[in-house]
């Protein structure tokens, strides 16, 4: 079923039953002619999907105050000439009328309820074609507005495009000839692109496909491209060496390369084959809540993404392959040729104020925009975008923990560890200042949402000081409301820096750890008469006592679990674990003896500082 189709469906029935579903999105409008006005903002959404990621609008329908109503699509003349003519109606920046039938492959009038819709599907523009405008202003999709694009945007595209000119992808590859691609391949990626929507008719041999070829960029000068080759040339890896390769293995902790696989071929069964080889390695559980729904522990969109992602922004002038090592229950790591541009990292050291950065700035200009297009057939109306977004948002859904970057000088790695951002650790975190945040919150709690942003937040600047790069979070990305509650909250912070883009910090009180200055003058000098363990235990319950709320019951598991996180990021062991927590159960016993530590309350195990440890010590002599 086509996706489109499952959305009217829910438009039905949600019209019908007076219910409401947010279904427009960054690749979905829906628009009613009803008013004459109208037609200037289907332009504009129609423009904005030209220059992002492509969409459909659906006409005859409006959302409005959360409420859809039906207003249905008519056909008069006047209207079908129109919506026939929106690919001559934009123009480049110099105004001049520009011909996009490719754009616009399909439009259908479909039935609905008592009446009809007509489903208008719009291609993206490919990145040296862009950006088109409408009456002198250009436009771009944004979550589900479309918004303008402002000159400094445009000037940088302008410089993009020159920078497109030279890619490598569509270099002609030494010593081949259009014999050397194969019309069975080359028909496999058509039947790809016509999945939703019928784009290109199938080939019947390569002669007669040149035109087709040439407009694609796979044929330049007679000659087949890089392009040509990864998408549809035989003997592939013969012409173009390990940009045809990945070498896949898992990394164990106790036999490296357990599982090996070098996997060589054109691009698309290269993706396949290595999405297949991550299926095949990690682990796949049962999800009672989805009816006995296999539930592998890395979402399953997000595998192939990464690896699609890897594929269309390596450096293809770089003959190295890509790596792709699992690191079970732990990671997944992605090493890719090439690097970042300069201009998309972020950096900044101030020892004097203890911040380290290290950020990736997401910025959407693909290195090799027509192998990423290639790519994108998998995901082309309906889909959300395929790169860092995928990740933070991955992240941001708490379906993974915080992603990070390792830079070299030849290649990138990318990390996507396994777990929650809002994990144990960041709990525990969280829970320790409970209190604080409270008072900073109008005495409330963070919401579920709120703690994972913060848990974000903290546990990038941690990476950083290990200089791994994390996905700067900017005001494009889903969450960007939260994050304005938590600065106007003064939780989080913006740095004061010249840059196109907010960077934040947490509060700096929400890093401290070390109470050992504050423990020394409360005690005196019996504190530096105790073990590191000892004094360990005491910063714990310091820091819960200072921080956290009332109701938090600082007992002998939590602090226990406390210090054991700190040190490892999971429970690999549990009879190690709970060795650990043995050992710091008598450590609180021997605390208690010598009065350091009082219960709160009677006999229950919830423990803090003795408030006259002093006067209690010199009567014991």
């Amino acid at each position: 079923m086509k996706e489109v189709n499952n959305i009217l469906s829910k438009l039905e029935s949600h019209i019908k039953i007076g219910t409401f579903e947010q279904l427009e999105s960054d690749k979905i409008e829906l628009k009613s002619l009803a008013d004459g006005s109208d037609w200037n903002e289907l332009y504009k959404s129609v423009c904005a999907f030209l220059n992002t990621e492509g969409g459909i609008v659906i006409v005859g329908i409006r959302e409005k105050n959360r409420t859809y109503s039906f207003s249905g699509y008519k056909g008069e003349q006047n209207e079908e000439e129109k919506i026939k003519s929106l690919s001559t109606i934009f123009t480049d920046e110099n105004g001049e009328r520009l011909i996009l039938n490719e754009q616009f492959p399909q439009i259908e009038i479909v039935p609905f309820l008592d009446g009809r819709v007509c489903v208008i599907y719009i291609e993206k523009l490919p990145e040296d074609k862009k950006y088109v405008f409408l009456k002198g202003e250009a436009y771009c999709r944004k979550m589900t507005g479309d918004h303008k694009i402002t000159p400094q945007q445009i000037q940088a595209h302008r410089e993009y495009k020159e920078e497109l000119a030279s890619a490598y992808e569509l270099n002609p590859v030494k010593g081949t000839t259009i014999n050397d691609l194969d019309v069975d391949k080359l028909n496999d990626y058509i039947i790809r692109l016509n999945r939703e929507v019928k784009v290109e008719t199938l080939k019947a041999d390569i002669p007669s496909a040149i035109s087709f070829l040439t407009r694609k960029g796979f044929v330049r000068d007679g000659q087949p491209t890089l392009l040509g080759m990864l998408v549809c040339g035989t003997n592939v890896f013969d012409w173009v060496g390990g940009r045809c390769q990945v070498d896949a293995y898992v990394d164990s902790l106790l036999q490296v390369a357990q599982n090996k696989q070098v996997i060589k071929d054109n691009i698309f069964q290269l993706m396949e084959n290595a999405v297949g080889f991550v299926y095949k390695n990690i682990q796949v559980g049962v999800s009672y809540e989805k009816g006995g729904s296999q539930l592998p522990e890395y979402p399953e969109k997000l595998i192939r993404e990464t690896v699609n992602n890897a594929l269309a922004h390596r450096d293809y002038s770089s003959d190295g392959f890509v790596n792709l090592i699992i690191k079970p229950n732990h990671s997944i790591e992605i090493r890719n040729p090439g690097r970042f541009r300069q201009k998309q990292l972020l950096q900044l050291a101030d020892k004097g104020q203890g911040i380290r950065l290290n950020r990736i700035i997401p910025i959407a200009k693909a290195r090799n925009p027509k192998i990423a297009d290639i790519l994108k057939t998998y995901d082309r109306w309906e889909g959300r975008g395929i790169g860092m977004a995928s990740l933070t948002n991955a992240c941001l859904e708490n379906q993974i923990d915080v992603p990070y970057f390792i830079l070299r000088p030849e290649n990138v790695s990318l990390f996507i560890p396994k777990g929650k951002v809002l994990d144990d650790i960041a709990e525990m975190w969280l829970d320790s200042f409970d209190g604080y945040i409270r008072q900073k919150n109008n005495g409330r709690k963070l919401t579920d949402e709120e703690r994972i942003v913060m848990s974000y937040f903290y546990k990038s600047e941690k990476l950083n000081r290990e200089e791994k790069f994390t996905v700067l979070l900017t005001p494009d990305n889903n969450h960007f409301s939260v994050i304005t509650n938590l600065e106007e909250k003064d939780l989080i912070f913006r740095l004061p820096q010249d840059s196109d883009y907010p960077i934040f910090l947490i509060d700096k009180q929400l890093h401290q750890t070390d109470f050992s200055d504050e423990l020394r003058a409360f005690f005196g000098p019996a504190y530096d008469g105790l073990g590191l363990e000892y004094q360990d235990v005491l910063n714990v319950v310091w820091l819960f006592t200072k921080f956290s709320s009332q109701e938090k019951q600082v007992s002998a598991n939590l602090i226990g679990a406390y210090l054991f996180f700190k040190k490892s990021t999971y429970i690999s062991d549990a009879r190690e674990y709970d060795n650990f927590r043995r050992k710091v159960r008598n450590i609180i016993n021997r605390l208690e003896e010598y009065s350091f530590l009082i219960r709160k309350q009677g006999n229950k195990p919830d423990f803090t500082v003795n408030p006259k440890f002093i006067e209690t010590s010199l009567s014991k002599g």
